[in-house]
C-alpha cells in the first residue's frame, strides 16, 4: 500500500452528550500540537474550529448542531478526527459519519455507564464491522466497578471486551491506571497542565507496593490476573473486524489516560479500508481518485450563501483543478479551493489521500451520497436513513413565500438536516425527526436562510418503516388495508407511518411476506 496512505487514520469520537467526548477530543488536539493552550476546557473552545459555529440557536443553546472535522500529525500519522454531535436530536448526522470513518472510539461514562445514544450508534458500528476502541472517561470521579463495567459494556454493546488499562480505584481514591499493553504504571496527578509520567513496574516485586501502598498492589495483582483468566489475550485481528474492542480507563478532563489511548490507537487503528460500492468493491490504494459526500453544511457564511460537501477520498489521490467525474450528474468538475480543516483554521489543499476528508465548496450540485470519480461510474453504499421517531406536518405559514419554502425543504433534505415523507391519502408533507431541536432548527433556518415561514401541525405516529415484499399481492392488499398510514420517501419508495407500537406489531404479525425495514438500506 503507498505509504502516503498507509499513515492515514480516520476516525470518529461518538458519545452521550455528558460523557466528556470535548475534553477528550481536545487532548488529542493538544498532543498532535494544534492547542497552544494545554487543558483549556472553555466552554466549547474547540468548536472555533468546527463548520457549525454559525447558528444563533447553537449559540444560544450551548451545542454542537453538526460534525466537525480536525486534521492533524502524529509522530508519522496523519489523523482526521471527525467529532459528532453528541445531542441525540442530531443522531442522524451521527450516523452518516460513521460511514466515512475506519474505525471509531466510543468515550463511555464511568458512573453512568452506557446510555441509549451510545447503544444506537454502536448498532451503526456493528451493521459495518467498523473496529471500536472504548475509553470510560472521568476514573477521578466515583464510578462503577471496572468489572461490572466491562460486563455492562458486553452486553449492552453486543461485543467482546479487552481492557489495555486497569484502573487503581476511582473518585478521590483514584491513584491512576496499570498500561497493560505496555506493562507500565501511570501514577495519576489532578492536573489540567501535566501529562503524567510513566513509570515502569514490576509488578510482581515490592516496588508495585511503594508506589501505591500494599492492600492496593495486592488488589491490583489478584485483578490482573482474574482478567487473564477471564478476557482472552488481545488479537489485533479480532479488533479489526469489529469483534472485539480493548477498553481503556482515564480522566480526559485531568489529561490522564489519553496518550496512552493515543499511542494504542496509532499503531493498532486501520489505515484506510476497502469500500464497497454497488458495482464493486474499491480498494484504498487503487491509483485512480474515488470519493463520497457523506455530509453538507450549507450557508456556513450567511453573507455568502456558501455550502461546504464534505467528501472522504476512498481511493486514489485527489488533486486541485483535476477534472473529476460527477456521477449523479454526469459531468466533470474542477475544484479550485479544496478545503482541509486543521483544528483550529481550515486551509485550501492541493492533495488529498485514501482516508482523508475534504470540504468542497458547494453551489447546489451536491447531495448526500453523491460520487466523484476519474471517470468510472461508482455509486457508493452505505449512507442510510434511519427510521425517524418523532414526526409533524410542514404547512406554509406565508402563501407568498411557496416557492422559497419548497426550495429551502428540498435544500435542507439534501442536506439530511431530517426525511421527507409524502402522505398518500391526503398528500400533506410529513418531516420525520430524531429529536424535538431538528424541528425548530428547521423552522429557523427556512425563515433565516430562505425568508420563508412554516408552522408546525402534530401528527400522532410511532414509527416509519419501508416497506417491500416478493409477494406483489399481499403489498398491494397491505397498501390497500393500511392507506391512510401510506407514504413516499424523497426516493419513490413505499413508508408505513405506523400509529402505535401495538399496530406496527399486528401488520407484522398479518402479513408475514412483507419485510419492514429500519432503515432506508435494505
Amino acid at each position: 500500500m503507498n505509504a502516503e496512505i498507509e499513515r492515514r487514520r480516520t476516525f470518529a469520537i461518538i458519545a452521550h452528550p455528558d460523557a466528556g467526548k470535548t475534553s477528550l477530543t481536545e487532548k488529542l488536539l493538544l498532543f498532535g500540537g494544534q492547542i497552544q493552550v494545554a487543558g483549556a476546557v472553555k466552554s466549547n473552545k474547540i468548536k472555533k474550529t468546527a463548520t457549525s459555529d454559525w447558528m444563533d440557536i447553537e449559540k444560544q443553546r450551548g451545542i454542537s448542531v453538526t460534525t466537525s472535522v480536525m486534521e492533524f500529525d502524529y509522530h508519522d500519522y496523519k489523523i482526521n478526527i471527525l467529532d459528532t454531535p453528541g445531542h441525540q436530536d442530531f443522531a442522524e448526522d451521527t450516523y452518516r459519519t460513521l460511514t466515512a470513518v475506519d474505525s471509531v472510539i466510543i468515550v463511555v461514562d464511568g458512573a453512568k455507564g452506557v446510555e441509549s445514544q451510545t447503544r444506537k450508534l454502536m448498532e451503526v458500528c456493528r451493521m459495518r464491522n467498523t473496529p471500536v476502541i472504548i475509553f470510560v472517561n472521568k476514573m477521578d470521579r466515583e464510578a462503577k466497578d471496572p468489572f461490572d463495567l466491562l460486563d455492562e459494556l458486553e452486553e449492552e454493546l453486543v461485543i467482546n471486551v479487552r481492557p489495555l488499562t486497569w484502573p487503581i480505584e476511582s473518585g478521590p481514591r483514584f491513584k491512576g491506571v496499570y498500561n497493560i499493553y505496555e506493562q507500565k504504571l501511570n501514577l495519576f496527578q489532578p492536573s489540567k497542565q501535566v501529562v503524567t509520567e510513566k513509570v515502569e513496574v514490576d509488578i510482581h516485586t515490592e516496588d508495585l507496593d511503594n508506589h501505591i501502598g500494599t492492600p492496593l498492589a495486592e488488589k491490583l495483582r489478584s485483578e490482573l490476573e482474574l482478567i487473564d483468566g477471564v478476557y482472552p489475550a488481545f488479537n489485533v485481528d479480532d479488533y479489526l473486524k469489529g469483534e472485539l474492542a480493548p477498553v481503556f480507563f482515564g480522566s480526559a478532563l485531568n489529561n490522564f489516560g489519553v496518550q496512552e489511548l493515543l499511542d494504542c490507537f496509532v499503531e493498532i487503528a486501520p489505515s484506510p479500508r476497502p469500500v464497497q460500492a454497488e458495482e464493486r468493491i474499491v480498494m484504498p490504494d487503487e491509483p485512480k481518485f474515488t470519493g463520497f459526500v457523506f455530509k453538507i453544511t450549507a450557508n456556513i457564511d450567511p453573507n455568502h450563501r456558501s455550502c461546504v460537501a464534505f467528501c472522504k477520498v476512498c481511493s486514489g489521490k485527489f488533486t486541485r483543478n483535476t477534472p473529476y467525474l460527477h456521477v449523479r450528474h454526469n459531468k466533470t468538475m474542477r475544484f479550485s479551493s479544496p478545503t482541509q480543516f486543521m483544528a483550529q483554521r481550515k486551509t485550501t489543499v492541493d492533495e488529498a489521500w485514501a482516508g482523508d476528508i475534504i470540504g468542497l465548496p458547494d453551489n447546489g450540485t451536491f447531495k448526500i451520497g453523491d460520487t466523484l470519480t476519474e471517470g468510472e461510474v461508482l455509486h457508493f453504499k452505505g449512507l442510510p436513513s434511519f427510521s425517524p421517531e418523532m414526526f409533524k406536518y410542514i404547512e406554509n405559514a406565508d402563501p407568498m413565500k411557496t416557492k422559497q419554502l419548497n426550495k429551502g425543504i428540498d435544500q435542507l433534505m439534501d442536506e439530511g438536516v431530517a426525511q421527507l415523507f409524502v402522505n398518500q391519502f391526503n398528500g400533506r408533507k410529513i418531516i420525520g425527526t430524531v429529536g424535538q431541536l431538528q424541528f425548530e432548527v428547521i423552522q429557523y433556518r427556512l425563515e433565516n436562510e430562505y425568508n420563508a415561514k412554516c408552522r408546525w401541525e402534530p401528527v400522532s405516529l410511532y414509527k416509519a418503516c419501508w416497506i417491500e415484499s416478493d409477494d406483489p399481492e399481499e403489498l398491494e392488499a397491505f397498501k390497500k388495508r393500511k392507506y391512510q398510514y401510506m407514504a413516499k420517501d424523497r426516493d419513490g419508495r413505499d413508508v408505513f407511518l405506523a400509529d402505535s407500537g401495538y399496530v406496527l406489531q399486528m401488520a407484522q404479525m398479518d402479513f408475514k411476506h412483507i419485510k419492514f425495514h429500519f432503515t432506508s438500506e435494505f
